[in-house]
């Protein structure tokens, strides 16, 4: 605790001074992210500092593994911070950004280890489709690579389940949000995204276009084709 309390006398007397004006806004005119990030708990991986985000640009909410339950199995934090972000603070943007050598998806990999820990066990549940896909589309990789593979395959289920979201599904479309799913190397610093459109994980650019995990699907032109084929087959 001596080096949180350390922290927070620092923050007061140094970190504070230099940025009182952007707090005096942040307390006077409310939040406006841009963006939701669903990382993980991990203490070694902190979405405001690896995205150099200052206070007021990024709603985060961190759980262990990166999880987003479906929306009709479980309702409770999580759901709620999506619901919030995407409807309360409309944020354009969602991330579910996993990570390299993830304790949860260890845990996956080593159920034994969660004898002692079974809420941990039945939460971790939420990634079974995560696993099997690595059981079965990868059976002869190593477990360093199986845990790679598997921390990847989580984020794209993930994303999967964020869609079930109701909040989510609507503003997809009507082209007002797109999904994001990130990986962050830890021991390199390197952060990958997932491109819908090839399937696969590449480099996040340092400029220029954004992969996408999932992009907006602007519907609205289908319904306004409908409503005229519906009219011209009328009697």
């Amino acid at each position: 605790m001596d080096t949180i309390l350390n922290g927070v006398a620092h923050f007061q007397g140094t970190e504070f001074p230099r940025q009182q004006e952007l707090y005096r806004q942040l307390g006077q005119s409310g939040q406006q992210p841009k963006a939701l990030m669903i990382s993980c708990a991990d203490s070694r991986v902190v979405p405001e500092h690896i995205t150099a985000s200052a206070p007021g640009e990024l709603f985060v909410c961190r759980n262990a593994g990166n999880i987003v339950p479906p929306v009709a199995q479980f309702n409770g934090g999580v759901s709620s911070a999506i619901e919030y972000a995407v409807v309360a603070l409309g944020v354009r943007d969602v991330i579910v950004c996993g990570h390299s050598d993830c304790g949860a998806m260890k845990a996956i990999l080593n159920p034994e280890s969660l004898a002692d820990m079974p809420n941990v066990k039945t939460w971790l549940g939420h990634s079974d489709a995560a696993h099997r896909i690595v059981r079965e589309a990868y059976p002869d990789a190593e477990e360093s690579q199986r845990l790679h593979m598997l921390a990847m395959e989580n984020v794209v289920a993930q994303l999967g389940h964020l869609r079930t979201h109701p909040s989510v599904a609507a503003r997809l479309a009507t082209g007002r949000l797109a999904l994001h799913g990130w990986f962050f190397h830890i021991q390199t610093g390197t952060m990958l995204a997932y491109d819908g459109a090839a399937k696969t994980f590449v480099a996040l650019p340092q400029e220029g276009s954004l992969p996408v995990a999932v992009a907006p699907e602007a519907r609205t032109m289908c319904t306004h084709r409908l409503a005229s084929m519906i009219g011209s087959t009328a009697p």
